[in-house]
């Protein structure tokens, strides 16, 4: 791989990559960094996950001039935690230059960001009706501004946005450079590119690059009914430091977070119905190892980027396979191992097919535990604990006591209070998910409709739309310290994306 000191990266941005952490360039970043400080335009097909924001900020820093108080680079992102997110990494990359980056989203209370733009920044991230709004109050000024990106562009498209994007691409110089960078490239995103782009040079990352390598692959044939106790168990076994779980729809991230709360995990959920307020609190509280579950639908957590996260896990499968490489890449991320699990109900199983057709990679079976065998499993990771204890050999304190309990009781009956302590209950407090009905089916691109004859598990007709008691499975890993939220609402239809619904 190239390193940022081969891509002529003056030293105070080479410095502010350092401190980050980055020496090496990913090939999105070697192909738009290169063409970016040149002025070219570029459109960049990649996923998520690749280093795209560093690929476009780094040229953007480099031709920023921070005397001049107008504002020189707008991005657009199609979420407001990816709009925070990006101006975060622009301002971590131009420390050194003291760039002055401002983010601007629907949700916080404009009359703060018209104040924030009145200090004159060189760089605003926003989304498209937020950046719209502020264009038709003229309190944001883009006669200067000499980048303009589009990020995640086919996500836009998805959630709506086309016509603010036309309109504020309509807005800035004519004279200027687009980045581009989207994952697919349909008919909109391309009339876009040849509207308002001059002879872009593409950037392609090839399907086999997006999937990151380090992330084992599995998937769990379930019928609808059964998925709930399985993800319990899964959770109880595999101990994720950090997990997400993706459901499809709102009311299923609303039921999910609530029942894994009841079952004693530290869970919450993010959706697009939730405010702006909510949903930054989750999100810190799960940076922070303060919840050990995320769970959210695919727009909610669209680009983000947390570190630390060990295990996903795809409660509904996604309806392509997009959507899936969005997902998983949530984990593996910086060179880290990580493992993502996807349920997939019998009459699903060409989604299935599809995904791995395009990542080039096929899924590994994975047999669900029973109850038992995730209560052996906890059991196991007791006897681990106590044996870490041991080996840490801070025990002064306790000896006395120790002695004491010996006079009393078997030394092997002590042990085995011990263990006993430390494993979980098993949890058996009933839960309500309301069943989703199965994607409709749909052939691979063979011209087959897509079935493994894979792991069975369990019998019986997935019932859409009814709303089905589930028990058994055992606690969570941490306990949850006072009730779970209120997880039953329905989700109101608003205007974010459909597969939110």
């Amino acid at each position: 791989m190239t390193k940022f000191s081969e891509l002529n990266i003056s030293e105070t941005t080479q410095n502010a990559l350092l401190r980050m952490g980055f020496e090496e360039a990913t090939p999105i970043q070697e192909g738009t960094i290169t063409f970016g400080m040149e002025g070219r335009d570029v459109i960049g097909q990649a996923q998520t996950g690749t280093g795209k924001t560093a690929a476009f900020g780094i040229p953007i820093i480099e031709k920023l001039d921070p005397k001049n108080p107008a504002v020189q680079a707008l991005v657009i992102a199609p979420t407001r935690e990816l709009a925070i997110q990006v101006s975060e990494e622009i301002y971590k990359v131009g420390y050194g230059s003291r760039a002055k980056v401002l983010s601007v989203y629907g949700g916080q209370e404009i009359g703060r960001q018209i104040r924030a733009l009145r200090n004159n920044p060189n760089i605003v991230v926003g989304t498209p009706g937020r950046i719209l709004d502020h264009i038709n109050r003229k309190t944001l000024k883009l006669d200067n501004v000499q980048t303009l990106v589009l990020d995640e562009a086919d996500e836009m498209l998805n959630m709506g946005f086309i016509e603010d994007i036309n309109t504020i691409l309509a807005s800035v110089p004519a004279e200027r450079q687009t980045l581009l960078f989207s994952a697919t490239m349909p008919a909109p995103i391309r009339k876009i590119a040849e509207t308002f782009m001059k002879n872009p040079e593409i950037v392609k990352i090839k399907s086999k690059e997006m999937t990151v390598e380090n992330i084992e692959q599995f998937f769990v044939k379930a019928h609808e009914r059964e998925k709930f106790d399985v993800l319990s168990r899964l959770l109880n076994v595999h101990q994720p430091e950090l997990a997400i779980v993706f459901g499809r729809t709102k009311r299923r991230v609303d039921e999910l977070a609530h029942a894994l709360s009841i079952r004693g995990y530290l869970a919450e959920g993010i959706h697009g119905d939730l405010t702006q307020a909510k949903r930054m609190s989750v999100l810190r509280q799960f940076k922070d190892n303060k919840i050990d579950v995320l769970v959210a639908t695919d727009v909610a957590a669209r680009g983000l980027d947390i570190s630390g996260v060990t295990h996903v896990y795809n409660f509904d499968i996604p309806q392509d396979p997009e959507s899936y490489v969005h997902r998983i890449g949530r984990t593996g991320r910086a060179g880290k191992s990580g493992m993502a699990i996807t349920f997939v109900t019998p009459r699903e199983m060409g989604y299935l097919r599809i995904v791995e057709e395009t990542t080039k990679k096929r899924m590994t079976p994975l047999r669900p535990p029973t109850s038992d065998e995730a209560l052996f499993e906890q059991k196991k990771i007791a006897v681990e604990s106590l044996s870490e204890t041991i080996k840490q050999n801070n025990l002064e304190d306790y000896a006395g006591l120790a002695a004491q309990l010996l006079d009393q009781y078997d030394a092997k009956d002590i042990v085995a209070a011990a263990l006993r302590s430390l494993t979980k209950d098993v949890d058996e407090t009933p839960v309500t998910i309301t069943e989703e009905r199965p994607l409709p089916s749909r052939r691979t691109s063979s011209g087959n409709r897509g079935g493994y004859k894979g792991n069975r598990s369990g019998g019986g007709r997935s019932q859409g739309g009814r709303s089905r008691s589930f028990s058994g499975g055992t606690g969570g890993s941490r306990r949850s310290s006072g009730g779970g939220r209120d997880g039953g609402r329905r989700d109101s239809r608003s205007r974010s994306n459909r597969t939110e619904r």
